[in-house]
């Protein structure tokens, strides 16, 4: 059975792929084939194009190097009806990810927050920030105050108090934020049963 040209070009790159993957993590045909239990001659065939790729051989291949099957066949993208968040630089240093997609009082956002240093630099604007640490620790300085938070933590205040956030311990730091640039304020209790 042929191939449609583009699925034959996206077969052809399996080989080569495979043939990268397995020097990235320094192991050899050899290694490879005790830990998949493919033969090292087909191993080799498969990485040169000599032998077509099939989920019988790439099913092992994909557990062994921990990864999707798709990223071993370099599967072309499909109809997905789900948003792609793009990364974002933040001004002072670190990402962050908008999560809304749609205009309001209210925005979501993730934030990698790097090592900005231990002295802070307060600042002030209009608002209302809402931060919950995901990963790592984070410092965050209000006013006269100064807080370590870890996972699972929340902190909110209203942006006008002066101040400054930034990873306690060098790390960086992932947080959720909910930010109400007119000062709205987050409602996360439930309402409670009557």
């Amino acid at each position: 059975m042929d191939n449609p040209p583009a699925h034959q070009a996206v077969l052809d790159e399996v080989g080569p792929r495979l043939r990268r993957l397995r020097a990235a993590r320094g192991l050899t045909l050899a290694a490879l084939s005790e830990t998949t239990g493919i033969s090292k001659s087909t191993l080799s065939r498969l990485e040169s194009g000599q032998r077509r790729p099939s989920l019988e051989l790439l099913l092992p291949l994909a557990a062994a190097y921990r990864v999707p099957l798709d990223d071993l066949v370099g599967a072309p993208e499909v109809g997905d009806p789900r948003v792609r968040l793009t990364a974002r630089n933040l001004a002072n240093g670190g990402t962050f990810v908008p999560l809304s997609q749609r205009p309001g009082p209210l925005q979501a956002y993730k934030m990698i927050i790097p090592d900005r240093g231990t002295e802070p630099n307060l600042r002030t604007h209009e608002g209302y920030e809402w931060l919950y640490v995901l990963d790592g620790r984070l410092r965050l300085v209000l006013a006269e105050h100064d807080f370590v938070l870890g996972p699972g933590e929340v902190a909110e205040w209203d942006t006008k108090v002066p101040h400054w956030f930034g990873s306690a311990d060098g790390r960086p730091v992932e947080v959720l934020s909910l930010f109400g640039r007119q000062g709205e304020r987050m409602h996360v209790r439930a309402k409670p049963r009557v």
